[in-house]
């Protein structure tokens, strides 16, 4: 068993990415660990090239983004962490099958019609081809499964179309067919000003989101301007379908406390936000706290946490080396 995963280098990371994703990477290296194979995260910085970047920003960013996991709990010493851009294979592998993948299938992507709108012409090539370097990404490592939210299936299911075609063109069976890792542990946070949008770092409003480096106040004064409704909580998660902003904090206590949605509703049942919110705040902290301790400790190590990179990259550099070897030979690019 291979789990690869990667996660963009755009700035301080908040709830929704800790527990949409870094929560279950914290419990894969785990579990995948103790089957006897291999976890391998990674800082997607050349992916965040396909979009306008200050150079020191993006240097910074992903030293930050890598202190942020450790402090969250991913460990160097059971995972593979690294930057994408210090193992070449990824880049190298992506232009071999870049003569694999098909113009029609990136024109029916979804995030590249979201992310271009109106101005395609405009848009970065990069932006237009980020599918295949996502491909590239996981199929360099014959990674067997790929933990994916809801809004990047699409782009799994293409990576293993070009999989199965390169597979096919060139009469070799090099790249297995990733599986998707949907969790059930893992929601969908939204917005704590729009219980239609999903909680994101683009957000003009610092106050839709909690950050991982939000002090104990401000976690509970986000909470506390929340939008929620009037209405007090029911003893069925199911009657939360049509209220958003209550459905979203319920979905979130359950997250930090691993607990089912249904549990939560039956013990604040009959009870309005007033006395919710607070409880909510009380258990983020608990929580959050000594994460944030741990980031402000290893924001004062830089050279601790490029040393754990520089040793990822070394391991995945030795793990990809053998796939990209036998794509070049399959092309012919070996002499």
């Amino acid at each position: 068993m291979r789990v690869v995963s990667g996660i963009q280098t755009t700035g301080n990371l908040h709830l929704g990415n800790y527990l949409g994703a870094i929560k279950q990477w914290v419990a894969m290296q785990d579990e995948v660990a103790a089957k006897g194979g291999d976890c391998l995260f990674f800082l997607a910085d050349l992916h965040a090239l396909t979009v306008a970047n200050d150079p020191k920003d993006l240097a910074a960013h992903t030293i930050e983004m890598a202190a942020t996991l450790i402090a969250a709990g991913i460990d160097p010493a059971k995972a593979v962490l690294f930057n994408q851009a210090r193992v070449p294979a990824h880049a190298e592998l992506c232009w071999i099958l870049q003569g694999t993948a098909r113009m029609g299938w990136l024109n029916r992507m979804t995030q590249w019609k979201d992310k271009a709108g109106k101005n395609r012409e405009g848009a970065s090539v990069g932006l237009f081809t980020y599918p295949v370097l996502q491909a590239a990404d996981v199929l360099v490592y014959k990674a067997t499964h790929v933990p994916v939210g809801e809004d990047q299936k699409q782009h799994l299911e293409l990576a293993r179309d070009i999989a199965t075609k390169f597979n096919t063109d060139f009469g070799v069976e090099l790249f297995p067919l990733p599986d998707p890792m949907i969790s059930d542990a893992a929601p969908r946070i939204m917005s704590l000003r729009d219980g239609s949008a999903k909680m994101s770092k683009s957000d003009p409003s610092d106050m839709s989101r909690v950050n991982l480096i939000d002090d104990d106040d401000l976690i509970a004064q986000k909470f506390r301007k929340a939008r929620t409704d009037a209405e007090p909580l029911p003893d069925d998660f199911k009657a939360l379908a049509e209220r958003a902003e209550a459905r979203n904090l319920v979905t979130i206590y359950a997250a930090l406390a691993d607990r089912s949605p249904q549990s939560v509703v039956e013990e604040f049942a009959g009870q309005g936000f007033g006395a919710f919110k607070p409880a909510l705040a009380d258990l983020a902290i608990s929580v959050l706290t000594p994460i944030r301790a741990r980031l402000i400790e290893l924001r004062g190590q830089p050279d601790a946490v490029q040393a754990h990179l520089r040793e990822g990259a070394a391991r995945a550099t030795a793990l990809a080396a053998p796939t990209l070897r036998e794509a070049q030979e399959a092309v012919g690019l070996q002499v």
